[in-house]
């Protein structure tokens, strides 16, 4: 009915589930991860959970077209059975002859043991995959548990993936099934869409629907309350666009505006204006709001308090040619009228200093050093690359006469940086900065012990253990992916996790990729961090 109206070829938000219209946003990428670890780690459970309408289903499709083409897939939809008719869909799913009339628990489980030593022998692996598991009854969960002590002295013989709503996870943590939740290999929780991806989530099915490119169908506000309405579940979404839609081509409204999607809210999820998806009130609204505040008022204090322009009996910092020091030394300004530069070895001594609380290495910096602490150096013409970095870095700078300088920059703001100087941290306009900045930075990054050149994929020793290492840590397994080869499914891990960072996604471990690892992992300072040790460093000094 709309479709022509809005230059559409067909129905961009339909419910049912359409490859083509497949959306993976950053979480789903990395639900996606923990399930390719998961399959990959020798047998087990792996566990993802999620709302309603939060796009499991989305994972299980994707999952499918990801398996090594040496595994047996066996898939149940609807795990309301008791032990014996779940243990016969498992058989039926894997064609596995049985005795129909007389099958009982044992003869089935021994069928199955059967089939999985002879695709073991095969070189096969076996996945049994169940939706819906949290109707799953204790009893059945518990035989389910039982099926994963087939194994051989190597691995385990069959693994085993559960979905299920949030649910099913307060399930596996009682007492009684602490047995199955401790085999639990890799587990994920698959969150809504935030504000960003819900964005992204219309755009891109309008896209796939035919939208003429360049046509703003919906309007950032309209966008903004799109998710505010669904909460960022993707199957509300469609719910909503899909009756928002209809609402504007009966209006003949070109443009999707914030007023018509509570109206398609209201109708679609019988909310009213007073309540929001979840039911809060307005009274929990007004909490909200003065929580905010509260917090707000407290990092202001807290800025406040480190961050201001040097203290009371702190000597501004010297202006006039007399001030002027000589660039290299260790001490002093290297410029005049700019108490943001300093020396360079000063520089790099800080920068140490901000990333470790340890003695400086000299030799930090410097062409031949081989040390765990790198120092790269790269160029910009802009400080869009900078801020994205989201690391303190020195900037290569020069002085009024020439002189070669370094501007330690702490942390970025909208259109200023926090500065260290000789007289404590200073905010100093970027246009300033820019006035001394000529174009190249350095900064100091943690690399894992071995890792001098990129990897990939065949590659072999100590650095890959370490990042395969850092993958499970961030993954939250106790057993890393790989030991101390790179395999494929590491290779696929990189992947996936350089795409939710929006990297070249080329499977290959290099200094961008370490990068994005280390500050995912939380080893890289946080601004606030930086900031308060910064201040500390004056007198360190």
């Amino acid at each position: 009915m709309y479709k022509n109206y809005f230059g559409l070829k067909e129905s961009p938000f339909s419910i049912s589930v359409n490859p083509r219209f497949l959306f993976m946003s950053a979480r789903h990428r990395d639900a996606l991860a923990h399930l390719l670890y998961g399959v990959g780690s020798g047998g087990g459970f792996i566990l993802l959970t999620g709302e309603v309408g939060t796009g499991k289903t989305t994972i299980n499709r994707a999952l499918l077209t990801q398996l090594p083409d040496n595994a047996d897939l066996a898939i149940v939809l609807n795990p309301a059975l008791s032990a014996v008719e779940l243990l016969a869909t498992v058989c039926d799913e894997f064609a596995i002859d049985y005795p129909g009339d007389s099958a009982s628990l044992k003869t089935l489980t021994d069928a199955l043991h059967q089939f999985l030593l002879a695709n073991f022998a095969r070189g096969r692996k076996t996945v049994l995959m169940i939706d819906e598991a949290q109707h799953l009854g204790f009893d059945v969960l518990e035989q389910i548990r039982l099926l994963t002590n087939l194994e051989t002295d190597e691995e385990k013989l069959l693994q085993i993936i559960l979905i299920g709503q949030p649910e099913l996870a307060e399930k596996l943590a009682r007492p009684e099934l602490r047995q199955l939740n401790q085999r639990i290999t890799a587990r994920y929780n698959l969150e809504p869409l935030s504000r960003q991806e819900t964005g992204a989530y219309i755009k891109h099915r309008l896209s796939i629907a035919g939208l003429p490119e360049g046509y703003e169908l919906f309007a950032p506000a309209a966008v903004g309350e799109v998710h505010r309405q669904t909460g960022g579940v993707p199957r509300l979404i469609n719910l909503v666009c899909e009756r928002v839609l209809l609402g504007a081509y009966g209006k003949e409204q070109r443009r999707i505006n914030r007023q018509l999607v509570k109206s398609a809210a209201n109708e679609v999820l019988g909310l009213t204006k007073a309540e929001g998806r979840s039911g809060s009130s307005p009274a929990k609204v007004a909490l909200g709001v003065i929580a905010s505040i509260a917090f707000a008022a407290s990092l202001g204090f807290l800025l406040s308090h480190f961050y201001q322009q040097p203290a009371d009996g702190v000597s501004p910092p010297p202006t006039d040619a007399s001030a002027t020091t000589t660039a290299g030394k260790d001490t002093g300004f290297a410029t005049t009228g700019g108490e943001f530069l300093v020396a360079n070895d000063l520089a790099n001594r800080w920068l140490w200093r901000l990333l470790l609380d340890e003695p400086v290495d000299p030799a930090v910096c410097r062409a031949e050093a081989s040390l765990p602490i790198k120092c790269s150096r790269e160029n910009s013409d802009t400080w869009d690359a900078l801020i994205t970095l989201n690391r303190a870095v020195a900037l290569e700078a020069r002085t009024a006469d020439k002189f070669s300088a370094s501007i330690l920059v702490v942390a970025f703001t909208d259109r200023s940086a926090w500065v260290m100087t000789a007289q404590g941290l200073r905010e100093i306009p970027l246009m300033v900065l820019a006035d001394h900045w000529t174009g190249g930075y350095r900064f100091l990054w943690r690399a894992p012990r071995g890792w001098n050149q990129p990897l990939q994929r065949g590659d072999s020793g100590g650095a890959v253990a370490e990042v395969a290492k850092l993958f499970a840590l961030l993954d939250g397994q106790e057993e890393p992916i790989a030991f101390d080869s790179f395999t494929p499914l590491l290779e696929e891990r990189v992947k996936l996790f350089q795409q939710a960072r929006g990297l070249l996604a080329d499977g290959v471990v290099g200094e961008e990729t370490l990068l994005a690892l280390s500050e995912a992992l939380g080893d890289t300072l946080l601004p606030v961090d930086r900031l308060q040790r910064a201040e500390r460093l004056r007198d360190l000094e």
